[in-house]
Protein backbone atom coordinates (compact mmCIF):
# COMPACT_ATOMS: atom_id res chain seq x y z
CA UNK A 1 0.00 0.00 0.00
CA UNK A 2 1.23 3.50 -1.34
CA UNK A 3 1.83 6.35 1.90
CA UNK A 4 0.71 9.94 0.37
CA UNK A 5 3.60 11.95 -0.11
CA UNK A 6 4.21 15.14 1.79
CA UNK A 7 3.21 17.06 -0.87
CA UNK A 8 0.08 15.38 -1.23
CA UNK A 9 -0.64 16.55 2.55
CA UNK A 10 -0.20 19.93 2.55
CA UNK A 11 -2.85 22.49 1.08
CA UNK A 12 -1.91 24.94 -1.31
CA UNK A 13 -1.66 28.33 -0.06
CA UNK A 14 -3.91 30.78 0.32
CA UNK A 15 -4.39 34.62 0.92
CA UNK A 16 -5.53 35.57 4.27
CA UNK A 17 -7.72 38.52 3.36
CA UNK A 18 -8.94 36.31 0.29
CA UNK A 19 -9.01 32.49 1.55
CA UNK A 20 -10.46 31.24 -2.05
CA UNK A 21 -7.81 32.35 -3.70
CA UNK A 22 -4.48 30.29 -3.49
CA UNK A 23 -1.11 32.35 -3.70
CA UNK A 24 2.40 31.19 -3.52
CA UNK A 25 3.57 34.64 -3.39
CA UNK A 26 4.79 35.61 0.00
CA UNK A 27 5.30 38.75 1.57
CA UNK A 28 8.45 39.88 1.96
CA UNK A 29 7.76 41.43 5.56
CA UNK A 30 5.53 38.61 7.09
CA UNK A 31 6.00 35.59 5.21
CA UNK A 32 2.72 35.38 4.47
CA UNK A 33 0.65 34.55 0.85
CA UNK A 34 -1.06 37.49 -0.51
CA UNK A 35 -2.96 37.65 -3.72
CA UNK A 36 -2.46 40.07 -6.86
CA UNK A 37 -5.30 42.36 -5.03
CA UNK A 38 -3.48 42.41 -1.89
CA UNK A 39 0.42 43.07 -2.97
CA UNK A 40 2.30 46.02 -2.92
CA UNK A 41 5.05 46.78 -4.47
CA UNK A 42 8.15 46.73 -2.02
CA UNK A 43 12.40 47.81 -2.63
CA UNK A 44 12.63 44.17 -2.88
CA UNK A 45 9.94 42.14 -3.66
CA UNK A 46 6.17 42.61 -2.58
CA UNK A 47 4.60 43.23 0.89
CA UNK A 48 0.84 42.52 1.67
CA UNK A 49 -1.33 45.57 2.47
CA UNK A 50 -1.88 44.88 6.01
CA UNK A 51 2.09 45.56 6.51
CA UNK A 52 2.19 48.56 4.12
CA UNK A 53 -0.34 50.06 6.66
CA UNK A 54 0.75 48.74 9.59
CA UNK A 55 4.30 50.40 8.62
CA UNK A 56 2.79 53.92 7.64
CA UNK A 57 0.92 54.32 10.53
CA UNK A 58 4.39 53.71 12.60
CA UNK A 59 6.04 56.10 10.65
CA UNK A 60 6.62 59.59 11.92
CA UNK A 61 5.15 62.10 9.25
CA UNK A 62 8.49 64.38 8.73
CA UNK A 63 7.51 68.46 9.61
CA UNK A 64 9.40 71.30 9.38
CA UNK A 65 12.03 72.89 11.70
CA UNK A 66 9.23 75.05 13.37
CA UNK A 67 7.40 71.15 14.00
CA UNK A 68 4.60 71.58 11.48
CA UNK A 69 3.86 69.12 8.70
CA UNK A 70 5.68 69.17 5.28
CA UNK A 71 3.33 70.28 2.46
CA UNK A 72 3.96 70.83 -1.48
CA UNK A 73 1.30 72.89 -1.86
CA UNK A 74 -0.15 76.27 -0.19
CA UNK A 75 -3.58 75.18 0.21
CA UNK A 76 -3.63 77.83 2.94
CA UNK A 77 -2.29 80.41 1.17
CA UNK A 78 -4.63 79.28 -2.22
CA UNK A 79 -7.61 79.24 0.33
CA UNK A 80 -7.06 82.79 1.52
CA UNK A 81 -7.17 84.21 -1.71
CA UNK A 82 -9.68 82.27 -3.24
CA UNK A 83 -11.92 83.59 0.05
CA UNK A 84 -10.82 87.45 -0.79
CA UNK A 85 -11.50 87.02 -4.37
CA UNK A 86 -14.66 85.75 -4.09
CA UNK A 87 -15.63 88.01 -1.36
CA UNK A 88 -14.24 91.04 -3.61
CA UNK A 89 -16.62 90.04 -6.43
CA UNK A 90 -19.04 89.93 -3.86
CA UNK A 91 -18.91 93.52 -3.55
CA UNK A 92 -19.11 94.86 -6.64
CA UNK A 93 -22.54 92.73 -7.13
CA UNK A 94 -23.61 93.97 -3.62
CA UNK A 95 -23.33 97.28 -2.25
CA UNK A 96 -23.95 96.87 0.97
CA UNK A 97 -21.79 93.87 1.39
CA UNK A 98 -18.88 96.02 2.10
CA UNK A 99 -20.40 97.46 5.07
CA UNK A 100 -21.20 94.54 6.25
CA UNK A 101 -17.99 92.74 7.00
CA UNK A 102 -15.25 96.17 6.89
CA UNK A 103 -14.41 96.77 11.14
CA UNK A 104 -15.36 100.31 12.36
CA UNK A 105 -13.86 100.34 16.40
CA UNK A 106 -17.28 101.94 16.88
CA UNK A 107 -19.05 98.74 16.25
CA UNK A 108 -16.32 96.37 17.27
CA UNK A 109 -17.55 95.46 20.44
CA UNK A 110 -20.92 94.57 19.30
CA UNK A 111 -20.07 92.88 16.43
CA UNK A 112 -16.41 91.43 17.03
CA UNK A 113 -16.46 89.02 13.97
CA UNK A 114 -15.06 92.36 11.86
CA UNK A 115 -11.87 92.27 13.83
CA UNK A 116 -11.11 89.64 11.08
CA UNK A 117 -13.84 89.72 8.26
CA UNK A 118 -12.24 92.71 7.60
CA UNK A 119 -9.45 91.24 6.31
CA UNK A 120 -11.15 89.65 3.37
CA UNK A 121 -12.81 92.38 2.14
CA UNK A 122 -11.07 94.90 -0.12
CA UNK A 123 -11.69 98.55 -1.75
CA UNK A 124 -14.70 97.57 -4.23
CA UNK A 125 -13.75 100.74 -6.69
CA UNK A 126 -10.26 99.87 -6.24
CA UNK A 127 -8.70 96.63 -8.33
CA UNK A 128 -5.08 97.39 -7.25
CA UNK A 129 -5.94 97.25 -3.71
CA UNK A 130 -6.42 93.27 -3.30
CA UNK A 131 -4.15 93.18 -6.80
CA UNK A 132 -1.25 94.19 -4.02
CA UNK A 133 -2.44 92.27 -1.27
CA UNK A 134 -2.81 88.94 -2.97
CA UNK A 135 0.95 89.25 -4.98
CA UNK A 136 2.24 90.04 -1.37
CA UNK A 137 0.59 86.95 -0.32
CA UNK A 138 1.27 84.86 -2.22
CA UNK A 139 5.21 85.61 -3.05
CA UNK A 140 5.76 86.07 1.14
CA UNK A 141 3.52 83.37 2.55
CA UNK A 142 2.53 80.88 -0.61
CA UNK A 143 6.42 80.38 -1.37
CA UNK A 144 7.80 80.67 1.65
CA UNK A 145 6.46 80.75 5.17
CA UNK A 146 3.42 78.60 4.41
CA UNK A 147 6.00 75.16 3.89
CA UNK A 148 8.34 76.74 5.93
CA UNK A 149 5.85 76.47 8.94
CA UNK A 150 3.15 73.95 7.59
CA UNK A 151 -0.40 74.77 7.48
CA UNK A 152 -1.75 74.72 10.61
CA UNK A 153 1.19 77.37 12.08
CA UNK A 154 0.97 79.59 9.35
CA UNK A 155 -3.55 79.80 9.22
CA UNK A 156 -2.95 80.61 13.23
CA UNK A 157 0.14 83.34 11.65
CA UNK A 158 -2.47 84.95 9.22
CA UNK A 159 -5.63 84.94 11.49
CA UNK A 160 -3.75 86.07 14.91
CA UNK A 161 -2.00 88.94 12.52
CA UNK A 162 -5.29 89.80 10.96
CA UNK A 163 -6.89 90.65 13.86
CA UNK A 164 -3.93 92.35 15.45
CA UNK A 165 -4.39 94.73 12.74
CA UNK A 166 -7.45 95.73 13.81
CA UNK A 167 -7.07 95.61 17.61
CA UNK A 168 -4.05 98.04 17.07
CA UNK A 169 -6.15 100.60 14.91
CA UNK A 170 -8.77 100.25 17.83
CA UNK A 171 -6.43 101.26 20.38
CA UNK A 172 -5.42 104.07 18.46
CA UNK A 173 -8.58 105.49 17.63
CA UNK A 174 -9.79 108.17 19.53
CA UNK A 175 -13.54 108.15 20.48
CA UNK A 176 -15.20 111.11 20.23
CA UNK A 177 -15.14 113.42 23.05
CA UNK A 178 -17.98 115.87 22.44
CA UNK A 179 -21.66 115.66 21.05
CA UNK A 180 -21.98 112.96 17.95
CA UNK A 181 -24.74 114.85 16.09
CA UNK A 182 -24.13 113.10 12.20
CA UNK A 183 -21.72 109.93 11.31
CA UNK A 184 -18.09 112.51 10.64
CA UNK A 185 -18.37 113.89 14.25
CA UNK A 186 -16.87 110.32 15.23
CA UNK A 187 -13.92 110.84 13.83
CA UNK A 188 -11.23 108.04 13.86
CA UNK A 189 -13.57 106.01 16.08
CA UNK A 190 -15.95 105.82 13.24
CA UNK A 191 -13.68 105.50 10.64
CA UNK A 192 -14.13 102.23 8.32
CA UNK A 193 -11.40 99.64 7.07
CA UNK A 194 -10.70 96.86 5.13
CA UNK A 195 -8.14 94.65 3.54
CA UNK A 196 -5.70 92.07 4.07
CA UNK A 197 -2.84 94.15 4.49
CA UNK A 198 -2.71 93.97 8.43
CA UNK A 199 -2.26 89.98 7.85
CA UNK A 200 0.25 90.77 5.09
CA UNK A 201 2.31 92.85 6.98
CA UNK A 202 2.35 90.39 10.02
CA UNK A 203 3.65 88.15 7.40
CA UNK A 204 6.24 90.25 6.73
CA UNK A 205 7.20 90.75 10.12
CA UNK A 206 7.15 86.68 11.06
CA UNK A 207 9.56 86.77 7.72
CA UNK A 208 12.08 88.96 9.83
CA UNK A 209 12.26 87.17 12.65
CA UNK A 210 12.08 83.26 11.52
CA UNK A 211 15.17 84.53 8.67
CA UNK A 212 17.39 85.93 11.71
CA UNK A 213 16.38 82.78 13.86
CA UNK A 214 17.41 80.79 11.03
CA UNK A 215 20.29 82.68 10.09
CA UNK A 216 18.71 83.58 6.58
CA UNK A 217 18.87 87.02 5.24
CA UNK A 218 15.79 89.57 4.88
CA UNK A 219 18.06 92.66 3.17
CA UNK A 220 15.38 92.69 0.56
CA UNK A 221 12.58 92.95 3.27
CA UNK A 222 13.66 95.68 4.63
CA UNK A 223 13.27 98.09 1.75
CA UNK A 224 9.46 96.91 1.09
CA UNK A 225 8.95 97.52 5.03
CA UNK A 226 10.03 101.39 4.62
CA UNK A 227 8.20 101.68 1.04
CA UNK A 228 5.01 100.38 2.86
CA UNK A 229 5.39 102.56 6.16
CA UNK A 230 5.98 105.59 3.85
CA UNK A 231 3.27 105.23 2.12
CA UNK A 232 0.95 104.75 4.52
CA UNK A 233 1.42 108.09 6.36
CA UNK A 234 2.26 109.93 2.56
CA UNK A 235 -1.98 108.28 1.62
CA UNK A 236 -4.85 109.16 3.28
CA UNK A 237 -6.70 106.46 2.87
CA UNK A 238 -3.87 104.03 4.09
CA UNK A 239 -4.79 102.74 7.47
CA UNK A 240 -1.15 102.66 8.97
CA UNK A 241 -2.17 101.82 12.38
CA UNK A 242 -3.78 97.97 10.51
CA UNK A 243 0.07 97.65 9.12
CA UNK A 244 1.61 98.21 12.04
CA UNK A 245 -1.02 95.86 14.40
CA UNK A 246 -0.62 93.19 11.66
CA UNK A 247 3.71 93.86 12.17
CA UNK A 248 3.88 93.37 15.39
CA UNK A 249 1.40 90.73 16.16
CA UNK A 250 3.47 88.72 13.25
CA UNK A 251 6.59 89.22 15.23
CA UNK A 252 5.12 88.12 18.32
CA UNK A 253 4.04 84.85 16.72
CA UNK A 254 7.19 84.16 14.65
CA UNK A 255 8.61 84.68 18.14
CA UNK A 256 7.16 81.80 20.20
CA UNK A 257 7.75 79.06 17.24
CA UNK A 258 11.34 80.29 17.10
CA UNK A 259 11.67 80.22 20.94
CA UNK A 260 9.65 76.67 20.98
CA UNK A 261 11.29 75.19 17.65
CA UNK A 262 13.28 72.74 19.80
CA UNK A 263 11.53 69.48 20.42
CA UNK A 264 12.23 70.11 24.32
CA UNK A 265 9.95 73.55 24.12
CA UNK A 266 7.39 72.29 21.25
CA UNK A 267 4.85 71.61 24.27
CA UNK A 268 4.74 75.99 24.74
CA UNK A 269 4.18 76.42 21.52
CA UNK A 270 0.37 76.58 21.20
CA UNK A 271 -0.04 77.56 25.13
CA UNK A 272 2.22 80.69 23.84
CA UNK A 273 0.42 81.45 20.68
CA UNK A 274 -2.93 81.28 22.51
CA UNK A 275 -1.45 83.71 24.92
CA UNK A 276 -1.47 86.46 22.02
CA UNK A 277 -4.79 86.02 21.33
CA UNK A 278 -5.82 86.63 24.86
CA UNK A 279 -3.50 89.55 25.52
CA UNK A 280 -5.62 90.90 21.49
CA UNK A 281 -8.62 89.98 23.33
CA UNK A 282 -8.20 91.87 26.47
CA UNK A 283 -6.60 94.78 24.91
CA UNK A 284 -9.62 94.93 22.73
CA UNK A 285 -11.93 94.76 25.73
CA UNK A 286 -10.21 97.10 27.78
CA UNK A 287 -10.20 99.58 25.45
CA UNK A 288 -14.02 99.37 24.88
CA UNK A 289 -14.56 99.27 28.80
CA UNK A 290 -12.09 102.83 28.85
CA UNK A 291 -14.83 104.33 25.82
CA UNK A 292 -17.27 106.44 26.53
CA UNK A 293 -20.72 105.56 26.49
CA UNK A 294 -22.14 107.34 23.07
CA UNK A 295 -25.85 105.78 23.95
CA UNK A 296 -26.64 105.60 20.23
CA UNK A 297 -27.32 102.99 17.64
CA UNK A 298 -24.88 103.31 14.49
CA UNK A 299 -26.60 102.18 11.03
CA UNK A 300 -23.47 101.64 9.29
CA UNK A 301 -22.37 103.87 6.30
CA UNK A 302 -25.78 105.94 6.45
CA UNK A 303 -25.32 108.14 9.28
CA UNK A 304 -26.82 108.00 13.18
CA UNK A 305 -30.13 106.96 14.61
Amino acid sequence: MTEPTAYEQQAPPVCPRHPDRVSYVRCQRCGRPTCPECQRAAAVGVQCVDCVKQQAATMRSATTVFGGRVSDRPVVTLTIIAICVLVWLGQQVSGSLTSKIWFIPATGDQEPYRFLSSAFAHAPRQVMHIVFNMLALWLVGGQYLEPLLGRLRYAVLYLLSAIGGSVVLLLLAQPPSGPVLTWEDLGSWGTPTVGASGAVFGLFGALLVLNRKLGRSSAGMYATLVINAVLGFVIPSVAWQAHLGGFLTGCAVAAVLAWSHDRGRRRWQWPGLALIAVVLVAAAMVKYALAPDLGITFALGSGLL
